[in-house]
């Protein structure tokens, strides 16, 4: 069965919450929310690497795939993303940054995304500076739609980060490394919150 959904209403007609997919979160007072919209099963290891991200201080949500095999179809679109509980969450904050997995399974490389275009640069020299390689993003792979969810916060501006295949599959096994990526994202989220 392939089809996909353009909206979550259409998901919820035809999947099962808790059977086929789960809402995660945990909402913080705080201008920060991160991101899985495609967690879970849908681009394995965006979840933990956002919640990693997010740690004790940070907002978090994630929207995850549940099912034995076939979670893509799970998958809505940044542009279209409009869970409910989502809405909610990026309605209460400033700045956004969504944990987005791409496919590429030889190279390790993280493409940094979105509007935000100052929290963009010093994430990616935090990263670069923590040891993993950035690219430009790829066209369709940028953030750059206002309607994106990442864009979506009080601010309209926000952050969208592309993970190959090949660092979240590291990232999961190496927990050391794990928290290295998500202490070079924090450390930009600070440096940004304390006006550079």
């Amino acid at each position: 069965m392939t089809y996909s959904h353009r909206s979550f209403k259409e998901l919820a007609d035809r999947e099962v919450q808790g059977r086929d997919y789960q809402i995660r979160m945990n909402l913080r007072d705080g201008p920060v929310l991160v991101m899985a919209p495609h967690g879970g099963k849908i681009e394995p290891g965006t979840s933990e690497v956002a919640e990693t991200i997010s740690g004790m201080d940070h907002s978090f949500y994630s929207f995850e795939g549940l099912k034995p095999d076939g979670n893509s179809v799970l998958h809505i679109e940044s542009h279209l993303f409009d869970e409910p509980h989502a809405l909610k969450a990026v309605g209460k904050a400033d700045v956004i940054v969504t944990v987005h997995g791409q496919l590429d399974q030889r190279d390790e490389f993280v493409m940094v995304g979105g509007l935000h275009t100052s929290l963009c640069s010093e994430i990616k020299r935090q990263l670069e500076a923590s040891g993993f390689k950035t690219r430009p993003p790829t066209e369709g792979l940028s953030g750059m739609d206002p309607m994106n969810i990442c864009n979506r916060g009080c601010s309209k501006c926000g952050v969208q980060l592309e993970i190959s295949r090949k660092v979240r599959d590291s990232l999961r096994t190496n927990k050391d490394r794990l928290r290295g990526f998500a202490e070079a994202v924090r450390k930009a989220i600070q440096l940004y919150l304390a006006g550079g």
